[in-house]
């Protein structure tokens, strides 16, 4: 061939040479094993302090507490109207424990739905309370007289909550404190004419009332507990007071619960497909780290043991102004001593981040394993993306103090159970069905605890998506 056709060879476009992929049917790849995105630092899990649970029981026994209710009302929207549920009346101090329902009924009947634009005085401190206010939706300040006489913050209230019972204990009642909104609200009012009107036909209500105002209340401290009667700074010979400590009659049992799976392997890619790597291993390693997400998932939303819903009420905070600043973490610290750790989806830690720009502030960072980790006045923000985000773009969140001696929140687990490859972490053989499929259920059991409610605190309803 002539330089002339070697050329024009060339420019035709014919293969000079073995092409790569053919080449490759002969070659040995270099390949990474299986990848997963959903797989996050669960920080939760690695931050939280495990108990072994034996009997898979977990019983926290607490010293004998009088406060009843959660303290927050659930409404019903239809379209644009909005009822409450008739027995979430009963988180009404003087309505608590009635429970007849086709009273409760009727006094949900009478509230009247108002809504009323931002920035209105609802009521005036001084003024006469004749009306109970439930917050469907929206944010409500309670502003108080300071010792000199300016206003101070007395606390942002926010969905579900309700102000004003004092108006059922007594015409004579009257607001000590001014309520004014700072967003646009939705409100039930509950007259107490209306709840009078009521009682007036029903004996039953007028009974519950008249039991209500007039036995004097359990002596208590400020978490509701009984007070243990003590003498302190007498001289002589004085009675000291005689006193016991009481426990509760029925203290709150976890049981642990069970995330599970049953993985299959078909046996011909077991036995022969497990160059270089093992197929069977690398199925059960991405099932359990599917299986650990879940569990932190759990840890943070389950409604029977989850950090969301089992924050007591008055360990609930709103942000003053919707984003998550300094000053509600501040406050947010302030209400538990010792706390080890902050939990925020990594939205809510940059909403924060920008105020504390705004600023001109620089948080510390802690080195955690080799990551670097946000800190506010020293307690560490770990990232959490299983705490929701809802559709308003708000999420919040969680303030925690861990480990048992220090009446904290603390993990639950078993461990030493069959066939486990991790504490409270199994996978069991199964057999093989007709079908030479291999199965094995992967199964891990997990639950967390509240030693006492002051452990655990919430930031609620923080706005992530504010830039200004």
């Amino acid at each position: 061939m002539s330089v002339g056709e070697e050329v024009r060879t060339e420019q035709a476009g014919q293969q000079q040479s073995l092409g790569t992929a053919a080449a490759r049917n002969l070659a040995t790849t270099t390949k990474s094993v299986p990848q997963m995105q959903e797989i996050s630092s669960r920080w939760l899990l690695r931050m939280l302090p495990w108990v072994d649970v034996q009997g898979g029981t977990y019983r926290v026994n607490r010293r004998l507490t009088y406060a009843v209710g959660d303290g927050r009302m659930t409404f019903v929207k239809t379209g644009d109207r909005v009822e409450i549920i008739p027995a979430e009346l009963g988180e009404l101090p003087v309505l608590r424990s009635y429970e007849d329902e086709e009273v409760l009924t009727e006094l949900a009947s009478r509230c009247r739905q108002r809504e009323i634009e931002a920035g209105q005085v609802i009521a005036s401190f001084g003024s006469p309370a004749d009306e109970v206010y439930l917050l469907a939706h929206g944010r409500v300040e309670r502003v108080g007289t300071g010792p000199y006489g300016q206003d101070e913050s007395l606390g942002v209230l926010a969905d579900g909550a309700y102000f004003g019972e004092q108006a059922l204990q007594g015409e004579d009642a009257i607001w000590e404190y001014t309520a004014r909104t700072l967003t646009p609200c939705t409100v039930l009012v509950l007259p107490r004419e209306a709840v009078e009107q009521v009682a007036e036909r029903s004996d039953s209500l007028r009974e519950h009332l008249r039991s209500r105002l007039e036995v004097p209340g359990q002596r208590t401290n400020k978490y509701g507990e009984k007070e243990i009667d003590l003498a302190s700074g007498h001289s002589g010979e004085p009675d000291i007071p005689h006193t016991f400590v009481d426990y509760e009659a029925r203290p709150r049992e976890y049981e642990l619960s069970v995330a599970q799976t049953v993985l299959r392997i078909h046996s011909r890619v077991a036995d022969l497909y497990n160059q270089p790597m093992n197929q069977t291993e690398q199925q059960i390693r991405l099932t359990v780290e599917a299986l650990k997400e879940r569990q932190e998932h759990e840890l943070v939303n389950n409604r029977e043991f989850g950090l969301l819903h089992n924050c007591e009420y008055d360990q609930r905070i709103q942000p003053h102004d919707g984003v998550p600043g300094p000053d509600d973490l501040d406050e947010l610290l302030s209400r538990r001593r010792g706390t080890r750790l902050l939990l925020a989806h990594p939205r809510a830690i940059a909403a924060f981040g920008r105020e504390l720009n705004k600023r001109g502030l620089v948080p510390e960072t802690v080195d955690m394993g080799g990551n670097r980790i946000p800190t506010w006045r020293g307690v560490p923000i770990f990232p959490c993306n299983k705490i929701p985000v809802t559709e308003a773009r708000t999420t919040s969140i969680i303030a925690l103090r861990t480990g048992e001696e220090d009446q904290g929140v603390i993990g639950l687990r078993a461990t030493g159970i069959p066939d486990e490859i991790e504490p409270s972490l199994s996978v069991r053989f199964m057999g093989i069905n007709e079908q030479a499929i291999i199965k094995y259920l992967v199964t891990a059991y997990y639950s967390a605890a509240v030693l006492v409610p002051d452990a655990l605190g919430v930031l609620e309803d923080v706005e992530i998506g504010r830039w200004r």
